[in-house]
């Protein structure tokens, strides 16, 4: 091998190995954390100026979502679909009683509960980067750090609310979404 050659290939695989490790560490740094209701909740999103969210929340079927699968009836419905665990400890029914999707452990921060069932972020993509006000005080900004804006709800809602779930009853999402609404005023 020519001298020339050797110098190209330690210089092309010394930026191959730079470019990997920085991209690995880029990915590490843009991986979103689910940081938990009690973090998104804070002094934002429960003055009336800022809509009510967490009351709107806290009182409607949502947070009391995975509590229903901590309960006979519901390990009666998961045992007759066949599943050999609890239905809080089986994968298809924590599902949508959290996240509204399969739970990777290494998403959460130490802050999230799933005893609190569908959350701010199950809609709104995890928080661990937008949370912070100087962030979400720009929508923009909020949205390149990981905030889900919702253009075409219902279609996100029937995730959920399909004839999947062994519970499923007819899901007319006009009159179920002005139950769970929640608005800034301004933005009616």
């Amino acid at each position: 091998m020519s001298a020339v050659f050797k110098i190209n290939y330690v210089i092309f695989t010394g930026i191959i190995s730079v470019l990997f490790i920085l991209s690995g560490e880029n990915l590490s740094r843009s991986k979103y954390k689910y940081v938990g209701v009690n973090t998104c909740i804070g002094a934002c999103h429960k003055s009336e100026e800022q809509g009510n969210q967490f009351s709107i929340w806290q009182n409607s079927a949502h947070s009391k979502a995975f509590l229903t699968l901590q309960t006979e009836r519901a390990d009666s419905i998961a045992k007759a679909k066949g599943y050999e665990t609890r239905a809080a400890e089986t994968p298809q029914c924590v599902k949508c009683h959290v996240l509204g999707k399969d739970i990777d452990e290494s998403e959460l921060k130490g802050s999230f509960d799933k005893a609190q069932g569908v959350q701010c972020e199950s809609c709104h993509g995890p928080g661990s980067e937008y949370r912070k006000l100087s962030v979400m005080k720009d929508k923009g900004r909020a949205v390149e750090k990981g905030l889900i804006i919702h253009t075409e709800k219902e279609k996100f809602c029937i995730h959920c609310h399909n004839e999947e779930s062994p519970t499923y009853f007819e899901f007319n999402y006009e009159p179920m979404w002005e139950i769970i609404a929640h608005y800034k005023p301004k933005e009616k």
